[in-house]
C-alpha cells in the first residue's frame, strides 16, 4: 500500500530506495512536520510516483526543498546462513562483518535490517556476490518481505 510523504527534491525519483532515518534537529519547528515525518523510522521505502503539480516546499534539511511523493515499503536484500535460506522461512543476519571492501558487505550489513531480528524470506536470490567469505560463513542471498509500517 502506498503512502504520501515529502522528500528532498533531489531524491524524488521513481524507483529510488531509502531507509527513513526519522526526525532531524532542523525539523523541530517545521510547518510540514506531519506530512514529512509520517514514515516508520528504520524501514526501507521505494518511491513509486511523484505527485503531479506538487509544490516545492522550503526545508531546513534539504537545500533544494521537498516535494510530495508516494512510497511503499521496499524488500530488503541480504545474505543469510544457507541452511536457513528457504522462501517462507524466517532468518536473521549472521552478524557484523569488518570486511567493508567485500562485494557482499552491503548484503551482510544491509541498511534497514537489524542484526537481532528475524525476517521472513520472500525469495531466494542465489549466490552472494563474493567468491569467498573472509569469515568462513556459508551464505545465500535472499530477499526479505517488505516490513509492515507497524513493525
Amino acid at each position: 500500500m502506498s503512502q504520501v510523504t515529502l522528500i528532498g527534491t533531489r531524491l524524488a525519483e521513481v524507483g529510488r530506495e531509502f531507509v527513513y532515518q526519522g526526525e532531524a534537529a532542523a525539523c523541530e519547528d517545521c510547518p510540514y512536520r506531519d506530512q514529512c515525518l509520517n514514515l516508520t523510522e528504520g524501514h526501507k521505502y521505494r518511491v513509486t510516483s511523484i505527485r503531479e503539480n506538487a509544490s516545492t516546499l522550503e526545508c531546513g534539511v534539504h537545500d533544494s526543498g521537498v516535494t510530495a511523493v508516494e512510497v511503499e515499503s521496499a524488500p530488503m536484500v541480504a545474505n543469510v546462513a544457507s541452511k536457513s535460506a528457504y522462501a517462507g522461512s524466517k532468518a536473521s543476519l549472521e552478524g557484523p562483518c569488518p570486511y567493508t571492501g567485500c562485494p557482499s558487505h552491503e548484503y551482510c550489513e544491509p541498511a534497514g535490517v537489524e542484526f537481532d531480528r528475524e525476517y521472513r524470506i520472500d525469495d531466494v536470490v542465489g549466490d552472494p556476490p563474493h567468491d569467498h567469505c573472509m569469515l568462513d560463513r556459508d551464505l545465500t542471498l535472499v530477499e526479505f518481505e517488505p516490513q509492515a509500517d507497524d513493525e
